[in-house]
């Protein structure tokens, strides 16, 4: 099998314009040196960072695109230096600091006999992410405002934000991590301690030879730069003496920043989130960016997560095909990122070409070099399944057996996907099923289990019963009421339906299922116009699925409009031309267009496509269908005959198949035969009109031609064509198409 090409990254975002600032601003860490929250700041102290060590640059760590959060976790808090020290029974895990976001790891060779003695902020620290790991968010946040009251220190701030985020206290954390911040710690208080017995906070490392004494600088308090402002015009409060020792931690670290620009996000703010993270990715081409560039401490990169988040804003800006590149691009600075591809993925913004090319071709190697092929196959497993049949089960093979993830919820969804779009309900269903009794509730899965339960006649009371349980466990969840719509589509209750679908597409509108099946409704209650402009919304928003353009193409068909339908299917075919459903429409547009050899091939190319899928034959029944009609207009009647009996094969009371059947017997002067086939659909349908008649018509032939006559049809095929127009005459009174150019069934 030929390799897949190289990937070329199509996909470019102008650059970040630099931000103008005036020629009089103060330096970079004064409070006047942007106009603008936006990140050029940010940029230019990465800039400074580049050209100086971390000796001289010490926030340089935090400014570092590449690396992770992982440095600031509670495991790693102290904004002290870390300094070795004896193993302790008295001395708590938490207080193995290592280092923080602002600043370089670095070791420093102390004494053989140095101790540490914990301060009040240690102790305070670890009560703070000790209250964090137990969800006691109201006490961090108490405790963590005294720590940053009292040492100044940026970490401390970071996780103090972060506390507020928990508690979705978004207004506070932004305005926390964009006010001025001091860049010194504030002096000791003056009743320090020693008077009634107590330790001095600051005094947590003493040794004979004073190593690790924290400096405290001897300023005024009076005249501390960290002073309550609120707004712009506050601003004037902070003298120009205090101004360079004064910055925003948005412009101290990419970590902050990010922070931020969540809190923005979360209150709506989506044009001041924007101008945070910026337009376009900021450190794309600095030099240390890109998708060869490894994360420096085996986390994501914080880069990564902010193309991330830039996409979803300019999802909510409704700018879908810039979210596109945002989100490819987070997912090629770092393949760990899965939130991006699941944006990509689920929101089908990429048509299944590009995504199976895109994701084969992301740097594994270069970022992840002992999990490459298990990210890269756990990412294939979730792919479309229109085409790379055999890759795919190779995939779903190895997760199972080398991997050990038989009962994986995801990767049983990887299965369960496959046989859906082999239109194996019942076996999909049997899968979403195991997948529900591990987990309650998988959202991959839940679309697929509810679909399954619609289409599985015998199974609708279940699918009532889950729905009530979904509402009332929860309300809140998009694909309860989801539920609830596709049961009222059972019910052949198109209005309600549509609500409820509506309310769905409402509380999450990039949940695609609810869209095609409101589009849906409009197409089952004969409201083709309606349904056009309900499947055209959904192309608009899902630019790379071909389902709602084939959705349109199959309205236009019922509603005679073929330039339409042909423009339609054209580009829904330009999109996916792996989907068995939409070739046979594109034979049934040949097929009324009069061009039947090129339909017979495009029925013939569905059903070896349906094949190559494993598709399950029986759902390809209308297929051959219309392959045998095809044929029979052709006058191949030996292979429209087989056409015939294959769809009585697979569905032996068919009643379309043994009315067209008969016919081919009739046309070919089977008289007999013709008779016994319009008797079975007679059984099957009592009340068709047209195999009456043309049962008529065979049996006076029969009569006419005699016990030892010839069989065939009296006065030849004149005869018969004159017996075909009465027909069609009689019909139209009845159904729009007499049985000879039946309409074909979609």
């Amino acid at each position: 099998m030929d390799a897949t090409p190289p990937f070329q990254y199509s996909f470019a975002i102008p650059a970040m314009p630099s931000l103008p600032s005036p020629s009089s601003s103060r330096p970079r860490h004064s409070i006047g040196s942007s106009f603008s929250l936006g990140p050029q700041s940010l940029l230019n102290s990465l800039a400074e960072g580049n050209q100086s060590n971390t000796a001289s640059n010490p926030t340089s760590f935090a400014l570092d695109p590449n690396r992770s959060i992982l440095p600031s976790s509670p495991f790693r808090s102290s904004p002290a230096i870390p300094r070795r020290a004896k193993a302790s029974a008295g001395r708590h895990p938490l207080a193995n600091d290592t280092t923080d976001i602002f600043q370089e790891s670095e070791l420093e060779e102390d004494d053989e006999h140095e101790t540490y003695t914990w301060g009040m902020v240690d102790r305070m620290r670890l009560w703070r992410h000790d209250a964090l790991m137990q969800h006691l968010y109201d006490t961090a946040a108490f405790w963590g405002d005294k720590i940053v009251s009292w040492t100044n220190d940026p970490n401390d701030a970071f996780w103090l934000a972060q506390t507020y985020f928990q508690t979705h206290q978004y207004s506070r954390a932004e305005r926390l991590l964009t006010r001025p911040f001091p860049t010194s710690p504030p002096p000791p208080p003056r009743a320090a301690g020693l008077a009634n017995g107590t330790l001095n906070p600051f005094d947590s490392v003493r040794d004979a030879k004073g190593k690790g004494k924290e400096t405290v600088p001897q300023t005024d308090p009076l005249h501390d730069s960290r002073l309550p402002v609120g707004g712009a015009g506050e601003l004037l409060y902070i003298t120009n003496e205090n101004a360079d020792a004064v910055s925003r931690l948005v412009d101290m670290s990419v970590a902050c920043r990010y922070l931020a620009a969540q809190c923005q996000v979360r209150q709506g703010k989506w044009t001041e989130a924007t101008e945070m993270l910026g337009e376009a990715n900021p450190f794309r081409g600095s030099g240390r960016s890109g998708p060869a560039i490894p994360n420096m401490d085996g986390g994501i990169k914080i880069e990564a997560s902010m193309c991330h988040l830039r996409g979803l804003l300019m999802l909510k800006l409704n700018r879908g095909d810039q979210a596109k590149h945002c989100f490819m691009e987070a997912l090629a600075l770092d393949v760990k990122c899965y939130e991006s591809f699941e944006q990509l993925i689920s929101g089908e913004m990429m048509t299944p070409d590009e995504e199976w090319e895109f994701v084969q071709t992301l740097a594994y190697k270069e970022q992840t070099p002992a999990d490459a092929d298990f990210v890269r196959m756990i990412y294939t497993s979730r792919l479309r399944k229109y085409k790379h049949a055999e890759e795919h089960a190779i995939a779903r093979t190895k997760l199972v057996e080398e991997y050990g993830l038989g009962d994986n919820p995801d990767v049983l969804y990887s299965f369960a996907d496959a046989l859906y779009s082999q239109f194996r309900w019942a076996d999909c269903f049997v899968i979403t099923s195991r997948i529900l009794g591990l987990v309650s509730v998988h959202a991959p899965t839940m679309p697929l289990h509810i679909a399954c339960l619609y289409h599985l006649s015998h199974l609708h009371s279940k699918l009532f019963i889950l729905a009530h349980e979904m509402v009332e466990r929860e309300p809140e969840s998009p694909i309860s009421w989801y539920a609830v719509g596709v049961w009222y589509l059972t019910a052949k209750k198109w209005s309600e339906a549509r609500t409820y679908f509506s309310k769905t597409s409402l509380m999450d509108p990039r949940f695609a299922p609810a869209w095609i099946a409101f589009a849906h409704t409009f197409a089952l209650e004969g409201e083709h116009d309606h349904a056009v402009t309900a499947y055209s919304t959904c192309a608009r928003m899902f630019t790379g699925s071909h389902l709602p353009l084939m959705f349109v193409g199959m309205e236009h068909i019922v509603l005679s409009n073929l330039p339409l339908a042909d423009e339609a299917l054209f580009a829904a075919h330009s999109m996916c031309d792996g989907d068995p459903l939409l070739a046979n429409e594109q034979g049934v547009m040949a097929y009324n267009h009069g061009q039947y050899e090129r339909a017979a091939e495009l029925f013939q190319h569905a059903i070896d496509l349906a094949q190559v899928t494993h598709s399950s034959e029986t759902a390809w029944a209308t297929t051959y269908v219309n392959l045998g009609t095809c044929f029979r207009k052709l006058k191949h009647y030996p292979e429209a005959k087989g056409a015939y009996q294959r769809v009585l094969q697979l569905d032996p009371a068919n009643a379309v198949a043994l009315g067209f059947l008969g016919m081919v017997h009739h046309l070919m002067n089977e008289l007999d035969a013709a008779i016994v086939k319009y008797h079975e659909t007679l059984s099957v349908d009592p009340i068709n009109g047209h195999i009456i008649e043309l049962l008529g018509l065979a049996l006076e032939n029969n009569i006419a031609a005699g016990i030892m006559g010839q069989k065939g049809i009296p006065g030849g095929d004149e005869e018969w064509s004159k017996k075909m127009r009465e027909h069609r005459r009689k019909g139209k009174a009845v159904a729009k198409a007499p049985v000879a150019d039946h309409e074909m069934s979609l």
